[in-house]
């Protein structure tokens, strides 16, 4: 699966993450930190391989207007 940075944490250095990519199916690929397990205890309806990620608002926000503008480009 081919995969296009949509925006990625300026804040977290050279090759760090959290990043977000768009895959060449159209979904959303995210690479972050685990949350702890006290974090993960209180989510809901987890399934079996299921994780949770951690991404600050910023970079989702900064992918949503990449991944808007690359839609209205098209």
């Amino acid at each position: 699966m081919q995969l296009e940075i949509l925006c990625k944490d300026q804040n977290s250095g050279g090759n760090g993450c959290p990043t977000i990519y768009l895959a060449e199916d159209g979904q959303i690929v995210i690479q972050g930190p685990a949350v702890d397990q006290e974090t993960f205890s209180n989510l809901v309806n987890v399934l079996p391989g299921e994780i949770a990620l951690q991404i600050a608002p910023e970079v989702l926000l900064g992918a949503v207007e990449r991944l808007r503008a690359k839609n209205k480009a098209a």
